[in-house]
């Protein structure tokens, strides 16, 4: 396993150094062919080199053992990691959409073979990185990744583009195509920012029921009733679970059960309270699924 995880982070620095190099030679082709579809693709490789950076950084540190002060861990680092390049992003994008705002209000001549020549350059590079990248081991190199496709696409977009303009010398295509990439990378982002926010905010995983979860626990024989079930992530990929389980008696194998059970259903860390009938569970009033009252039971 060891030698698999130093491959990803690998290729992620692989990613970052060939996306950081690129994103500045970029930014002067940009100037150069004073196209800002080129320059608003620089801002996106830049942003993206930053958030491989950051990933590559936090990927090791989440690798980090739990310990007393982190007791789940450090894989959260790697979920700030896709938050702070989600922001990067995002003002990348709107830096990107004021400029051609600018440049359609009042157009520019752009070098049309020049952005020929690096958009080609663009999509062999990004492709280059892509396949680096294309194996991917966690949540972070999936976005990688996710971000080596989605250059190859806004490159080949900028082609189209050059193509066109070089035929018909219609320069307000530039700034059109620029804001095209600055939408659809906030689209994704914005995807992507949910998915990070649900995991802030210990939403139940997506991927999982709580209702079905619910009915295979009590399907378990021994089993009687069970409450205060809480799943959440960690990562978005780590689920935890706990909750507290009404049985009779027998509590030895129904645990194994219940355990065995979640493990089918992707919840590999679980905390679970085993209760008998006759016990009164003093926390009724933060039952799920029952109305919230502020009152403790006396």
């Amino acid at each position: 396993m060891k030698k698999e995880i130093t491959k990803s982070e690998k290729n992620i620095l692989i990613a970052f150094l060939l996306n950081l190099s690129f994103a500045i030679f970029e930014f002067i082709g940009g100037f150069y062919t004073s196209s800002i579809a080129i320059i608003s693709d620089s801002i996106h490789d830049l942003g993206d080199a930053i958030s491989i950076g950051i990933s590559y950084l936090l990927e090791k540190k989440s690798k980090q053992k739990p310990n007393d002060k982190y007791t789940y861990g450090y894989v959260r680092y790697s979920v700030i990691g896709s938050f702070i390049s989600a922001m990067i992003l995002i003002i990348g994008s709107i830096f990107i959409v004021y400029n051609a705002i600018i440049r359609i209000i009042n157009p520019v001549e752009v070098n049309y073979n020049g952005m020929i020549i690096f958009a080609l350059f663009g999509v062999f590079i990004n492709l280059i990185a892509a396949y680096f990248t294309k194996e991917e081991t966690s949540l972070n190199q999936k976005l990688v990744n996710l971000h080596m496709l989605e250059d190859v696409f806004s490159w080949v977009i900028v082609l189209i583009g050059a193509i066109i303009i070089s035929i018909t010398n219609i320069t307000i295509i530039d700034p059109i195509l620029s804001i095209i990439v600055a939408i659809y990378i906030f689209k994704h982002v914005l995807l992507n920012l949910k998915i990070i926010i649900d995991l802030f905010l210990e939403k139940t995983p997506s991927s999982i029921s709580i209702d079905l979860i619910k009915e295979k626990v009590s399907n378990i024989p021994g089993v009687k009733n069970i409450h205060h079930i809480h799943i959440w992530s960690i990562d978005g990929y780590n689920n935890y679970a706990t909750m507290h389980v009404i049985t009779d008696g027998k509590n030895k194998q129904i645990k194994n059960d219940i355990k065995n059970t979640l493990k089918e259903n992707n919840i590999f860390h679980t905390t679970i309270e085993l209760e008998t009938e006759d016990e009164h569970c003093d926390d009724k009033h933060c039952e799920i699924n029952k109305p919230h009252s502020m009152h403790h039971h006396h």
